[in-house]
């Protein structure tokens, strides 16, 4: 089954969520911490504390609909090094984050001169 395949856009949320949350628990983080409309088709991904769980929100034209991960040994590479509470990720981003690969990668560095 391919999962999150042509997704306008991606949306993770930093900031760790009680995932004792559910659907309406999350579309109100989407609209008024993460400022964007939850109704667009777009996928945001939630983690939690210990890192080994996601919850991926999604309206697919007829209702929402929530995706749960659970690792049994390992941890999501989640990017906490950041200062702003959501991250646009690409498509590929995704399934990087979904296989265990850290998403961000080496960051671009630039300069106003170059030094010889």
């Amino acid at each position: 089954m391919k999962m999150f395949v042509d997704v306008p856009e991606v949306y993770l949320y930093r900031n760790v969520v009680d995932f004792r949350k559910s659907i309406n628990g999350l579309v109100m983080i989407v609209e008024q911490q993460m400022q964007v409309s939850p109704l667009t088709g777009s996928v945001f991904v939630f983690c939690n504390k210990g890192r080994d769980k996601l919850k991926v929100l999604y309206w697919d034209k007829t209702g929402f609909a929530l995706w749960y991960k659970r690792l049994e040994k390992d941890k999501f590479k989640w990017p906490n090094k950041l200062t702003s509470t959501s991250l646009d990720l690409s498509e590929q981003q995704l399934h990087w984050l979904f296989n265990g690969f850290d998403v961000l990668g080496h960051q671009a560095i630039r300069y106003d001169t170059v030094a010889l």
